[in-house]
């Protein structure tokens, strides 16, 4: 009889075990609202390559799609009522869906917003520091230019908390630089065509501006200036692929790369997964802080010839990973294969 009933509280725990895998089995949803921006493909990528490595996601439900916060809250409804386990959210507007992000709360959804903060405050948020990416990149850009002079300043979408966030950054930068002026701000929606067109505009003007900063539209930018032959002023932008390769390339350019990887995706994939375990940050906002690469000095062109990676797509952020939030390989995120995939 004993061993009938070890053998039974052995089946027992087998069936227990058994259950309690298949409890970590989630099912993950994704929200985001740009599509055909290489920043947000990688995010997408990563987050599918994160959801495969660990191990812990049956599926994922993606809205990946051009829209706004109508069109996104929308999309977030559909994942409550798809009775996903976790929602992984980049916000178009932080307050246009705070509704949809407390239903989703309500129905015991745990949601991670990613690389934008949102006013929701049950959400978790795990984000690129967009003030600090700014702010590093314009002082930097105007100490550059000799502390005096105008830039054209490029901003990513009206209305996203990461371009205010980032309005905040640079405007921080430009009060400790009287001297410099804004020539020209417009916002590129983070659309390569569309920042492209905007600055060959400029140039058609004839009006002399002394530096420009982007808000990740920066290699087109680059190809612009060489393409209509106009003077190669410093040029700040993210750590896509492209534009570090330029800053290694392009004779006479001098620029700077502030990271902004497109892999807090992966990150936010982490998070959700840790809260769906019962690990909950100790705080409700994690942020990732950013670092600037300039090919100024020595010590930087080094920093930018060891993160140059010419085999990734020129829009790509070369930042494909960030250490402690992520553990897929390269060959995961560029295949870009989820669960099921």
């Amino acid at each position: 009889m004993k061993i009938l009933k070890t053998i039974g509280l052995a089946a027992l725990g087998a069936t227990m075990l058994a259950g309690a895998a298949a409890a970590q089995e989630y099912t993950i949803g994704v929200s985001n609202t740009v599509q055909g921006n290489g920043w947000r493909e990688e995010m997408i990528c990563a987050i599918k390559a994160q959801a495969l490595a660990s191990g812990k996601v049956k599926a994922l439900n993606i809205a990946h799609r051009n829209t706004d916060a109508a069109g996104q809250l929308e999309d977030l409804r559909n994942l409550i009522s798809a009775k996903v386990d976790a929602i992984v959210v980049n916000p178009a507007d932080p307050a246009g869906i705070q509704a949809a992000l407390a239903e989703a709360t309500a129905a015991g959804i745990t949601v991670v917003a990613v690389d934008q903060t949102v006013t929701e405050p049950t959400a978790y948020i795990i984000s690129n520091n967009q003030e600090e990416y700014a702010y590093l990149g314009a002082k930097w850009l105007f100490e550059t230019i000799g502390g005096k002079g105008s830039v054209v300043y490029m901003r990513g979408a009206a209305g996203a908390s990461a371009d205010s966030d980032r309005d905040k950054g640079f405007k921080r930068a430009l009060a400790e630089f009287p001297d410099v002026k804004v020539a020209q701000e417009v916002f590129t929606g983070w659309q390569q065509d569309q920042g492209k067109q905007q600055i060959l505009d400029y140039i058609a003007t004839g009006v002399p501006f002394d530096g420009i900063w982007t808000s990740g539209i920066d290699n087109v930018i680059v190809d612009a200036l060489v393409e209509s032959q106009a003077t190669l002023v410093p040029v700040v932008g993210a750590d896509n692929a492209g534009f570090v390769g330029q800053l290694n390339s392009v004779e006479g350019l001098k620029g700077a790369a502030v990271t902004n990887p497109g892999s807090i995706g992966g990150a936010g994939v982490t998070l959700a997964i840790q809260i769906l375990d019962g690990q909950k940050p100790a705080q409700q906002t994690v942020l990732v802080q950013p670092e600037l690469w300039e090919n100024v000095t020595d010590a930087g062109k080094e920093k930018l010839k060891a993160a140059a990676d010419p085999s990734l797509s020129p829009e790509w952020p070369v930042s494909i990973s960030i250490p402690d939030w992520t553990t897929y390989t390269k060959e995961q995120i560029v295949a870009c294969k989820g669960p099921g995939e």
